[in-house]
C-alpha cells in the first residue's frame, strides 16, 4: 500500500488484489465529496475463444471452451453442448440429462466451497488469505477443504477428471459411471451436506455492511426444480425468453479501458446475474432443508445486499449437495451414454448457470458442421456494470474511511462477485483519488 497526499488529492494504491487472478486496476476519483468516476480498467489481454472456434468441427466446443476455466469448466461445456445441439435439432435423454446436472452439481459444490471459504470469507476476518484465515478459525478452513475435495470427486467420477472433464461430448457422455461408482459417492456427499449446513450457520454471523441495492434480477428458470444446468431465462421485470432470445436482448459494448465486454439488457440497462438473481427468481424452487438454512441464516426470500452474497451461495452449496445425493438415488445409467448429433447447417443457442451466473453461447454452423461464427457471453462481463455501480455506491457510503480501509473495502466489493477471471476480466490493483 502506497500513499500520495498532494494538496488537492488523496490516492491509494493496492498493487496486488488477493483472492482473484489476472490484470487489471480499479480506479475511484472523488471531488468535494463525492464519487464521480469509477472504473475497472481491465487489461488481461484478450483470449480469442470465439475467433479460435471458427473452421472447427461442430464436435469440439466441449473439449475447447472447458479451458476458457479451470474452476467452471462444466458450464461451459454444459452452454457449448446445448447450443450445439440445438443447431442440430437434437434431444438429449431425461437419463442423459440427468447426468449432466450432476456434473453440474460437482462443480457447484467444489466452486462454492473454494469461493466461501478461500476466496470471500477472509474479508469478513481481515485476513490477507485463508492461511491467516486458518490462524483464526481452522475448522473452517478444513471444512471447506472437505467439501470442495467431494466435488472434485463427483467432477471426476462423471466427468473423467475435475479440470476440464474429458468426458462430455455433444450428445452427453463417451461413458456413463455405474451404479456402483455413483453410489460410493453418498456417504461423502452427506458429510458435504452437514459440513455445508455449518458453513451456512458459519457465514450468517458475519458482519456484514448495511447496504440493499434495487438490483435487475437475471437467471435461468426451471419449471421443476432450481435452474442450474438449463431452463428458461427471466428477470425480476418480467423477462421470459428462450436461450436465443437472450442472445438477441443483450448487447456488448467495448471501452477504452477493458478487454473485457460491457453487456446490457437491451442495449440500455445494467443488470445482475449469478447467486443473488437465482435465488430471488428461484426461491420456491429450493429444497425444504435449503429453506430452513436460509431462514435460520435470516434470509428472506430476496437478497439485495451484495456482501450477503457469501450467505446465498453456501444456501446453494447446500441445496447442490442435496440434488447430488437425489440424482444418485434415482440414477439409470444411460444406454448408449450420448445420443448421435449429425452436424447440419443451422444456429444454436444455449445458456446454463454457471457458479457465478448466466452463462450462454451461440454457434452458426455451416453445411457441414464447421462453425462459421461462435459468441459466448460470460457472467463476469454481464455483471462488470453492477460490480462498478456498487463500488460507487459503497465508496460514496465511505468516504470518511481512511484510504487503506477504503480500498480494502472497494477489493471485498468486487470479490462478493467472485468475478470468473479466466473468462472475462482480472482485477490487480485499486487506485482512489480524492481531489
Amino acid at each position: 500500500m502506497t500513499h500520495q497526499r498532494p494538496a488537492d488529492s488523496r490516492t491509494v494504491h493496492v498493487e496486488g488484489l488477493a483472492r482473484v487472478e489476472g490484470e487489471g486496476s480499479l480506479l475511484v476519483e472523488v471531488r468535494d465529496g463525492t464519487v464521480e468516476t469509477v472504473e475497472l480498467e481491465i487489461f488481461e489481454p484478450p483470449r480469442f475463444f470465439e475467433a479460435f472456434l471458427r473452421g472447427r468441427r461442430h464436435t469440439e466446443p466441449p473439449d475447447i471452451t472447458a479451458r476458457i476455466c479451470g474452476i467452471c469448466p462444466v458450464a461451459y461445456q454444459t452452454s457449448a453442448c446445448l447450443a450445439i445441439e440445438d443447431a442440430c435439432g437434437v434431444s438429449v435423454t431425461d437419463q442423459i440429462a440427468a447426468l449432466r446436472r450432476l456434473l453440474y452439481c460437482g462443480e457447484w459444490i467444489q466452486s462454492h466451497a473454494l469461493h466461501i471459504h478461500f476466496l470471500h470469507a477472509p474479508d469478513f476476518f481481515g485476513c490477507q488469505d485463508a492461511v491467516e484465515l486458518a490462524g483464526l478459525d481452522l475448522p473452517a478452513v478444513q471444512r471447506g477443504l472437505e467439501i470442495k475435495k467431494v466435488g472434485n470427486h463427483l467432477m471426476e467420477v462423471v466427468g473423467g477428471r475435475a479440470i476440464h472433464p474429458v468426458n462430455v461430448r455433444v450428445g452427453g457422455f463417451y461413458r456413463a459411471p455405474s451404479r456402483e461408482e455413483l453410489g460410493a459417492l453418498v456417504d461423502p456427499l452427506r458429510r458435504a451436506l452437514d459440513a455445508a449446513l455449518t458453513s451456512v450457520q458459519w457465514v450468517a454471523g458475519f458482519e456484514f455492511p448495511e447496504i440493499e441495492i434495487d438490483y435487475r434480477f437475471v437467471s435461468l428458470r426451471h419449471p421443476d426444480y432450481y435452474a442450474i444446468e438449463s431452463g428458461r431465462i427471466v428477470s425480476s421485470e418480467g423477462l421470459d425468453v428462450d436461450a436465443k432470445g437472450i442472445s438477441d436482448l443483450v448487447l456488448e459494448d467495448h471501452v477504452a479501458r477493458s478487454n473485457a465486454l460491457h453487456a446490457r439488457l437491451g442495449g440500455q440497462d445494467m443488470y445482475l446475474t449469478g447467486p443473488l438473481s437465482r435465488y430471488a427468481l428461484n426461491y420456491g424452487q429450493l429444497s425444504p432443508l435449503a429453506h430452513e438454512a436460509a431462514a435460520a441464516a435470516g434470509l428472506g426470500a430476496v437478497c439485495n445486499n451484495p456482501f450477503k452474497s457469501i450467505t446465498v451461495r453456501a444456501v446453494e452449496l447446500v441445496y447442490a449437495c442435496e440434488e447430488a445425493l437425489r440424482i444418485i438415488e434415482a440414477y439409470e445409467p444411460p444406454d448408449p451414454p450420448a445420443v448421435a448429433v449429425p452436424g447440419r447447417a443451422g444456429v444454436g443457442h444455449g445458456a446454463s448457470e454457471a457458479p457465478r451466473g448466466l452463462l450462454f453461447h451461440r454457434y452458426e454452423l455451416d453445411d457441414d458442421g464447421l462453425i462459421r461464427s461462435a459468441r459466448i457471453v460470460p457472467p463476469t462481463s454481464q455483471n462488470l456494470l453492477c460490480m462498478e455501480d456498487d463500488l460507487r455506491r459503497v465508496a460514496q457510503a465511505n468516504l470518511s474511511l481512511p484510504d487503506e480501509e477504503l480500498g480494502w473495502l472497494c477489493e471485498q466489493t468486487v470479490r462478493n462477485y467472485d468475478p470468473c477471471i479466466s473468462c472475462a476480466t482480472h482485477f490487480l490493483d485499486v487506485t482512489v483519488e480524492r481531489r
